[in-house]
């Protein structure tokens, strides 16, 4: 019987678009057989930030050693796999480039269909492995170093953009105030924890709205913030300490996250009462945010609105989202040629090999009622980002 004839059907992810090198086994695009992430977050940390040549040689290094312990983890081979799913794109053009030119090798010799998945279809997709029996229509707020984008989702493989941001995106903001305030890289994961028992309101911050538009903007709360910051540094060095006694480092890293979430949850709240959604994914890798899960949580609560978030380990980048996205896409009928390049600029409604796409139906509602063991999956990140 063929792969084409039976029910499963498991598709290797490969993602190399920022500083990950990640590679994943899913089945049925929504349940992971096996996740292995090498993270260089140590290696650009005393640089401030991600060096892309570096990145783009680490991924060299990594990128068949990690997809030779995805399938081994998987205990699978090559002749298990139905399909290659990779990201070509938005992303860091070196890095991208490693995983788009393994992915094709590997169609190429083992005679598979190659899927280009889009960076952020990729993270709406995690939301697919941690709620199986979700289905669109549905909004997803995507959330990262580079993106704030409200995305409406409304079948597997197409996407409508509702808004992104004008300048820059919340995480590139969370790295240069933890920059300026000493902290250090990575800013998001670092102010967090920095604001433990902080106030949220030692001074103001604006928070950025267009009229008849969802779109964000963060350039202004970060100006403001190094503003106050340099008016706080000629205070503490009058009262020769640290910081003054009118604001701790844990009130300002506190106020400086409460605008950001107030931001994005603001937004999304407008989205969803103009559109009338009554379910929300979260998606991308500040949504592991714990302030700003706890905001989400309370809005979507109060409008009688579904809320879905993935684990930590899956709202930062990984390859089991991107084979989530590639399954729904090779069942849609997306392919790629061997001349796929990448984009680093691509654009979320004009996803490559979209044109050969066909309507999706799950095949089974069977498929999908019992929820991904994350444990597995999560054993397996953290293993691999310790390598």
């Amino acid at each position: 019987m063929s792969k084409e004839e039976i029910g499963s059907h498991l598709i290797l992810g490969i993602e190399t678009s920022c500083d990950e090198t990640a590679a994943a086994v899913v089945e049925n695009g929504v349940t992971i057989v096996s996740s292995v992430v090498a993270s260089q977050i140590d290696l650009h940390a005393a640089y401030g930030g991600v060096v892309p040549e570096i990145a783009s040689r680490e991924h060299v290094k990594s990128i068949l050693p990690v997809i030779d312990r995805a399938l081994k983890d998987a205990d699978k081979t090559l002749d298990d796999i139905t399909a290659v799913a990779v990201t070509y794109g938005p992303g860091l053009v070196g890095a991208l480039l490693v995983g788009v030119s393994a992915a094709k090798g590997l169609a190429a010799a083992a005679g598979l269909p190659l899927i280009p998945v889009n960076h952020l279809e990729g993270h709406i997709a995690a939301s697919y492995l941690t709620d199986k029996t979700l289905v669109p229509p549905f909004l997803c707020l995507i959330v990262s170093g580079g993106h704030a984008t409200l995305v409406e989702v409304p079948s597997y493989t197409r996407y409508r953009t509702l808004a992104q941001t004008r300048d820059d995106a919340p995480g590139e903001a969370f790295d240069k105030i933890a920059r300026s305030i000493g902290l250090g890289y990575p800013g998001g994961p670092l102010i967090e924890r920095a604001s433990s028992g902080g106030r949220c309101d030692v001074f103001y911050l604006p928070v950025t709205h267009f009229p008849d538009s969802y779109d964000f903007s963060f350039s202004g709360v970060k100006t403001a913030a190094i503003n106050a910051f340099r008016k706080i540094e000629r205070e503490a060095e009058r009262e020769s300490a640290p910081w003054p006694s009118s604001c701790s480092q844990a009130d300002f890293a506190a106020t400086f996250q409460a605008a950001i979430v107030q931001a994005l949850t603001a937004h999304t709240a407008a989205a969803l009462d103009d559109t009338g959604h009554k379910t929300l994914a979260l998606g991308g890798g500040v949504s592991a945010n714990r302030k700003l899960r706890e905001s989400m949580r309370a809005m979507a609560s109060s409008r009688g609105v579904r809320l879905i978030i993935p684990p930590p380990a899956y709202c930062t980048d990984n390859a089991a989202m991107i084979a989530s996205a590639g399954y729904f896409a090779w069942r849609a009928g997306r392919r790629a040629a061997l001349d796929l390049n990448a984009v680093p600029m691509a654009e979320l409604d004009e996803i490559a090999g979209q044109e050969e796409e066909i309507s999706v139906e799950r095949e089974s509602v069977d498929l999908h009622k019992q929820a991904p063991d994350w444990r597995v999956g999560q054993e397996v990140a953290e293993r691999g980002e310790r390598e």
